[in-house]
């Protein structure tokens, strides 16, 4: 697990697995360390995965400054890692909130990024949320599973602000709640620096004018999948967001919810290799 210090002295661990020509991995969460993500569905195959653990989570240090949490903050980082592993230029990947700090970072350094792959992205960054009502219609989707019925009341409430944030309704962020989706969702609030997480996209984190103009200069290959689904960001808030790009592509998993390589492995990596090798 190599471990590198950045400039304000902070200790940032990433995970390596697998062989091959690196791909940086940014979590999501916000905030969550790279655990949740495993090998991405045997990604690790085909690609060297460097999974950087956000500052504050997983084996990364609590920096001094929680101010640095914030997504825009984040960015320096990335860019600490990219000199860390001497690459001129690097693949990266980015899931769910972690594409906010992908697009800022392809934002701020366009010439570093070889391939951008955006996955289950939230475009925050685009100044474009995920809404209740699009998570509601993507839960609807789901009426005739046999939990549907106690979990929807739930996360309507939830969603509209009359009430908590209840572990019923985790089934509606995965394809399939099967044991693989429970264990993975029982992990959560372990991995989850609820602090960095508040603060992650806090007052000027992102500046979606400065970023859509920056990002419509960015001219390497962007791939943008979301999942059937998923509800945040659901299929047609992705499609928007890959709009932003010159050279985007754009993919939707059948079946697939919010961690989509949990839900078929096979045409997950499928898809997201042949991206990286340009087949795709």
């Amino acid at each position: 697990m190599p471990i590198f210090t950045v400039r304000d002295g902070t200790a940032l661990a990433c995970h390596e697995r697998g062989e091959g020509a690196p791909l940086v991995v940014l979590p999501g969460g916000p905030m969550r360390a790279t655990a949740y993500l495993g090998d991405l569905g045997g990604l690790d195959a085909h690609r060297r995965l460097i999974l950087l653990d956000l500052r504050g989570t997983g084996e990364s240090a609590v920096p001094a400054d929680p101010a640095t949490y914030r997504c825009d903050r984040l960015v320096d980082d990335v860019e600490a890692l990219r000199a860390h592993l001497a690459l001129d230029r690097m693949d990266l990947l980015a899931h769910s909130a972690g594409g906010s700090l992908a697009m800022l970072y392809a934002a701020r350094h366009p010439g570093r990024v070889g391939r951008l792959a955006l996955i289950t992205a939230t475009p925050w960054a685009l100044g474009m949320p995920a809404t209740a009502g699009h998570r509601l219609a993507a839960a609807r989707l789901r009426e005739n599973e046999p939990w549907f019925p106690e979990a929807f009341p739930a996360f309507e409430a939830w969603l509209e602000g009359t009430g908590d944030f209840d572990p019923v309704f985790l089934p509606f962020f995965y394809g399939r709640w099967d044991d693989t989706a429970r264990a993975h969702a029982a992990g959560e609030e372990a991995q989850v620096n609820e602090e960095a997480c508040d603060l992650y996209g806090s007052t000027g984190a992102y500046d979606p004018p400065e970023t859509r103009a920056a990002l419509a200069r960015f001219t390497a290959p962007v791939l943008v999948l979301a999942g059937e689904l998923d509800g945040g960001p659901a299929p047609s808030l992705a499609r928007r967001a890959a709009d932003a790009f010159p050279a985007a592509g754009f993919a939707v998993q059948p079946g697939a919810g919010h961690y989509p390589w949990l839900d078929d492995r096979e045409w997950f990596v499928r898809r997201v290799t042949d991206f990286l090798s340009g087949r795709g």
